[in-house]
């Protein structure tokens, strides 16, 4: 059975998960009875945690919002978990959250105890990026902030937009969900003036203060969001477009490619037509020399006109 002080900080610490607990579970993990647990819990809102409970058959406790943070408490894995996510951040792509994130940790390792320590220095001594996985558009957390707060609110989002020509436009949106892309991040929105659901890259977005008003939600135009704005994306946000034939059958060619490449469409057995794009053509060039089979493309002409360029490079480097 664990002693007073060190059950009360178990017991906050199962507060602060999202679920609710009822006095049974409680007393369970805790190891004491029903009537301990009652008494812990009034010890906790007398030290100021408000700890809320329901009546009933199907009641419990949950902690709720109170006025000061209280001690966050973590458990082994848990803690390797927040260190761990607290260096990846620190080479993200959300602008200016880099030092905070570095701050952070430094308070996190400052308490960790020493075994603790040692798994997340021998996780991050044996774990080596891929060199150029930092170069991609960064993010205002504060825009990510405004995003995601209008999307809970179902407020509607005025902005201007900045589109791959660098040209700038007024937006007004019904925003719906953020998606996480490696290093961008798009908005899932209905766009008044369109009449249509349109995907943004946050990072071209510049929000207009005041929001709303509130909007009535829409069904949601696939179950699976992400999926949809890969399609999308990979299709019409890039600055370079491509509509590649590649002889090879759709499965084959959807085996070799990220989603994040394109989309595959079947024409037969044994051919299929590659939508894809690019910021770059060399990035273009690199996913045409993925797929491994024989393909034929008709523009742009950028792209048209490195590709002569490569095949007189690799022509002339075998002799």
């Amino acid at each position: 059975m664990l002693e007073t002080s060190a059950r009360l900080l178990r017991l906050l610490s199962l507060l602060q998960s999202t679920r609710e607990w009822t006095g049974a579970e409680l007393a369970g993990r805790l190891g004491v009875s029903g009537r301990t647990v009652r008494a812990d819990v009034e010890r906790l809102r007398g030290l100021g945690y408000p700890v809320l409970a329901t009546r009933g058959a199907a009641g419990g406790y949950r902690l709720g919002a109170g006025a000061a943070l209280p001690p966050l408490l973590l458990d082994d894995d848990e803690a390797v978990a927040v260190a761990v996510g607290l260096r990846t951040a620190t080479g993200r792509a959300i602008a200016g959250i880099e030092e905070a994130s570095l701050r952070a940790l430094a308070k996190l390792e400052q308490v960790l105890p020493s075994r603790l320590r040692r798994r997340v220095n021998t996780l991050q001594t044996y774990t080596v990026p891929v060199p150029g996985d930092d170069v991609g558009p960064t993010v205002d957390p504060e825009v990510l902030t405004t995003l995601t707060a209008v999307s809970r609110d179902r407020e509607r989002l005025r902005f201007d937009y900045r589109d791959h020509t660098g040209t700038d436009s007024p937006r007004t949106v019904e925003p719906y969900r953020l998606v996480n892309w490696g290093r961008r991040w798009y908005l899932l929105a209905w766009d008044v003036d369109r009449r249509d659901w349109r995907t943004f890259r946050v990072d071209r977005i510049r929000p207009r203060i005041p929001t709303g008003p509130r909007f009535a939600p829409r069904e949601l135009p696939d179950d699976d969001v992400a999926a949809y704005v890969s399609r999308r994306v990979s299709a019409t946000a890039w600055r370079y477009q491509a509509k590649v034939t590649v002889r090879a059958p759709a499965g084959v060619v959807a085996d070799r490619i990220s989603p994040a490449v394109g989309t595959v469409e079947p024409v037969d057995e044994n051919t299929c037509v590659l939508r894809t794009g690019a910021d770059t053509v060399e990035t273009l060039a690199v996913y045409l020399g993925l797929l491994g089979e024989d393909f034929t493309v008709d523009g742009p002409p950028e792209l048209l006109a490195h590709l002569r360029l490569l095949a007189g490079r690799y022509a002339r480097a075998i002799g």
